[in-house]
């Protein structure tokens, strides 16, 4: 199926590339690889702020990952113009804002891992990392940076 068919069947549209808030560009290429930045969650357009085991579910999180994983396709999409380029999401790694004593990180994670199969199929399965961390800029619940392989 095709990307952009598979996106207006999940009713899912994807945004334009968000201006950086610090000093970084939205993605490298080099290759064939895309490299894009950390995206954090967002609600509503602003930062979407919690800790996970603290002020937030993991549930909450994971929805919190999902919508990274649409900001960083709509990113993808502005980088190689056309989703259906991408032969492969390489890597995915997540930054969780957790306390020190929640440990699901990777369940939150897997939000943002699983929209990306759904949407990319098989091309979708990626290495990953999930880690929690102490803070993410502007108090966000989670962070997620990707690499993408792309056809020629």
């Amino acid at each position: 199926m095709n990307i952009h068919d598979k996106l207006q069947q999940l009713n899912i549209t994807l945004p334009p590339v968000a201006t950086p808030a610090a000093a970084y560009v939205p993605f490298v290429q080099t290759g064939s690889l895309i490299f894009l930045s950390g995206h954090i969650a967002k609600k509503d357009g602003k930062p979407w702020v919690g800790q996970l085991g603290a002020t937030m579910t993991t549930d909450e999180g994971k929805a919190a990952a999902r919508a990274v994983a649409i900001d960083l396709m709509g990113t993808l999409q502005a980088a190689v113009g056309d989703l259906n380029r991408v032969r492969r999401i390489v890597k995915v790694m997540s930054l969780v804002n957790s306390t020190n004593s929640f440990t699901e990180q990777h369940l939150v994670t897997n939000g943002a891992s699983e929209l990306l199969g759904e949407v990319f199929g098989d091309k979708g399965a990626h290495a990953r990392s999930a880690f929690g961390v102490a803070q993410i800029p502007m108090g966000a619940c989670v962070e997620i940076e990707l690499i993408a392989e792309i056809e020629g």
